[in-house]
């Protein structure tokens, strides 16, 4: 386990290869772990992040006070904060992930085949996942808990505005993985902030399985560009909401108005509403108030514009925008196949909804959409492992192998065949 952050680490490579070897060597014996000790190392690293809150908040102040020095803005500032609230809940969401069913060992499918053995699959971890993200330090202990509980060891690299921050975290692991009798190489956070250090994570295919980048699109297009290792991402999250023709308009209008003001900087908010024409001089007044009265810029095309005066004109760039902002593109379409046209046109795979009273339409965009979530009269913004009902998650995914939508233990884990037989022999 790192005890220190180091920035003055010269042999990167030969460091980034020490922790691979070490986190393989992990991997195996947190994957023979029982659940209980799984457990057991949760709830006693929740206890040291309570138990260390004054030199968790020390370690913060100076990377809150290197932050402010080096210009972040607010935003940046309020993400990379831990208040007392954000250290409860961050000891609270490793208790919740230590209540969690336990993926590993689970077999499905049992059958007997014609020559007499029984076939199936049994769920077995992935073995060991780089994570690399930026600002908030509680995905620290987020990711460490997740990662933990299916079984898997796992390095993460978090964004240098947070170093101390994060290696104050880390000591609370490393302390609940020992108490817990666990190897405390099971997590491992990288001690230097040398960008080249991603680079080398990212060839380490001999000691790590999976790569999961956290952060804005610079950061997931680099990952996804060099490496070496299979990576579950998604790129970006271009949403839509589709209202139909058939669709009932309060609950279009309260759908529509959720899903991009609830919270505006999150890859599961709509950006690009679009409507049937036969619905559009209905609905879009109260939606353009509404939106206004939210201070929403609304973007539109010459329908929408026709419909709704003083709004911009879209482009074809904002067909395409992950705005993360209040701005909202609209455009008014002929039916429900030119609703799919444009999805699959300027679409990112991540969520897309269709409001709609007609249940054949439903069913028909639910088939035809291909996106890792796909939902019928609610909100994009329910796009989210916890909301799915899987306890947490480690990120959403719009690859197709081998995790789709929201990654949570499930999908840190994989499946093999198992077979039991009684002296069977093949003839």
């Amino acid at each position: 386990m790192i005890e220190t952050a180091n920035t003055e680490i010269t042999d990167i490579p030969a460091y980034m290869r020490a922790l691979g070897q070490q986190a393989r060597d992990a991997a195996r014996a947190i994957s023979r772990a029982p659940t209980g000790a799984r457990n057991t190392a949760l709830h006693a690293i929740a206890d040291a992040v309570l138990a260390s809150r004054a030199q968790l908040v020390e370690a913060n102040r100076k990377d809150m006070d290197a932050g402010r020095q080096h210009g972040l803005d607010s935003a940046l500032l309020d993400r990379l904060e831990l208040t007392d609230a954000r250290i409860d809940a961050m000891a609270e969401g490793l208790r919740q992930v230590a209540l969690l069913p336990d993926p590993v060992g689970a077999i499905t499918d049992m059958a007997y085949q014609p020559s007499g053995i029984q076939v199936g699959r049994m769920r077995v971890p992935l073995g060991v996942i780089g994570i690399i993200y930026e600002s908030r330090p509680n995905v620290t202990a987020d990711a460490a808990a997740l990662c933990l509980k299916a079984g898997n060891a796992c390095i993460l690299r978090g964004g240098s505005e947070a170093l101390h921050s994060n290696q104050a975290i880390a000591r609370c692991i490393g302390h609940g993985l020992e108490q817990a009798g666990l190897p405390a190489t099971s997590v491992q956070v990288v001690a230097t902030t040398d960008r080249a250090a991603v680079g080398e994570l990212l060839r380490l295919e001999d000691s790590v399985d999976v790569i999961v980048p956290r952060g804005g699109k610079g950061l997931i297009e680099r990952v996804t560009r060099e490496s070496r290792i299979p990576v579950i991402k998604h790129l970006h999250g271009v949403c839509h909401t589709y209202i139909d023709d058939q669709a009932d308009i309060d609950k279009a209008v309260k759908v529509a108005f959720n899903a991009k003001t609830q919270r505006y900087g999150t890859c599961n908010t709509m950006e690009t509403l679009l409507v049937a024409e036969g619905i559009a001089d209905r609905v879009l007044p109260t939606l353009g108030r509404m939106y206004k009265e939210k201070g929403v810029e609304l973007r539109g095309c010459e329908k929408t514009r026709a419909i709704l005066d003083g709004i911009e004109a879209a482009t074809e760039a904002d067909w395409e925008e992950e705005y993360l902002a209040p701005i909202l593109a609209i455009r008014v379409v002929a039916d429900m196949d030119a609703a799919m046209d444009h999805i699959d046109r300027y679409g990112s795979q991540h969520t897309d909804v269709i409001i709609t009273e007609n249940v054949s339409r439903a069913r028909r965009f639910l088939r035809e959409v291909d996106s890792s979530s796909v939902m019928v009269n609610a909100s994009s913004r329910f796009a989210d492992g916890f909301e799915y009902g899987l306890g947490a998650e480690i990120g959403i995914s719009t690859d197709k192998l081998h995790a789709r939508g929201p990654v949570g233990l499930e999908g840190l884990t994989t499946l093999k065949f198992i077979v039991l037989g009684d002296g069977h022999i093949r003839t």
